[in-house]
């Protein structure tokens, strides 16, 4: 299987080029997964206090082969948890269940503006990262005038926006945004859970020219515009075929008719969505 690039932040940690999802894995399918996938050759693995599986997470972690340092920890502050002091003390519990000495990315699950904390949040996590407890920080569900306030009240800017991004929502804006302050774009829902996007047309006929499924059509369409797609999988046989797209490349044409369709959302907008 061809070697996976990864893109270097800004503060320095390299991010693989492709990731495991774990939402909504339970622990013990968290902990089969993660191991799973870092045999097989992933290093980003992704979760969050509200997917209530970082302790599976972090076993898969721990009873893997792979040493600590390779791998990528990723997992979310909720919404319930906004502000300074609540920031710290729900990463403490993170680490905890994670059973990790430090975690790799931590990220602002939702900005919840109406909560309007996430600004004292980010704080939290410049500390945490300047305390060495987080090597990178970023944000979820961020759109562009979120992360200018950020930047206008602290002067530091998230290594990584991780959103809702596949064919059906491009995201051609936001992801010019990102380009421009050097943010490394996650997709979430890569492959449009819940949609019909899989049986398209249009995608079966591009992989059918690749020889490929129309999963790693899509998965290698995010690689292809510099996003870093987080696709779930506890099985080991798709986990591998998620893996395996880095040995083809999509034309222009076959690229735009990927995304050729009207954009839809297919879960919450950050502008008013709450989860806590």
């Amino acid at each position: 299987m061809t070697s996976i690039p990864a893109y270097t932040v800004n503060s320095g940690t390299k991010i693989p080029a492709i990731g495991l999802g774990t939402w909504p894995m339970d622990d013990t399918q968290a902990e089969q997964g993660v191991r799973s996938a870092l045999e097989l050759g992933y290093r980003l693995i992704d979760t969050a206090t509200n997917y209530r599986n970082e302790a599976g997470v972090g076993l898969g972690v721990a009873r893997s082969d792979v040493p600590r340092e390779e791998i990528v920890v990723t997992t979310k502050l909720p919404g319930r948890h906004h502000g300074y002091a609540e920031t710290l003390a729900s990463f403490e519990e993170s680490r905890g269940r994670l059973g990790l000495e430090y975690v790799d990315l931590y990220l602002i699950h939702w900005p919840l503006p109406r909560v309007d904390k996430y600004v004292d949040s980010w704080k939290a996590m410049i500390k945490l990262r300047e305390d060495g407890l987080v090597r990178a920080i970023g944000v979820s569900n961020f759109t562009a005038g979120h992360i200018e306030r950020l930047e206008k009240e602290t002067g530091v800017l998230p290594d990584v926006n991780q959103i809702e991004l596949h064919p059906l929502l491009p995201q051609e804006e936001l992801r010019a945004f990102h380009a421009d302050k050097g943010i490394v774009t996650e997709s979430w829902s890569p492959l449009g859970r819940g949609s019909r996007l899989l049986d398209d047309p249009a995608i079966a006929a591009v992989a059918a020219a690749h020889g490929v499924t129309p999963g790693q059509v899509v998965l290698r369409w995010h690689s292809q515009l510099g996003a870093v797609p987080i696709p779930k999988s506890a099985d080991p046989g798709r986990q591998r075929e998620n893996l395996d797209i880095f040995g083809f490349e999509l034309d222009p044409d076959q690229l735009r008719a990927i995304a050729d369709r009207a954009p839809r959302r297919l879960g919450g907008d950050p502008e008013v969505h709450e989860e806590f």
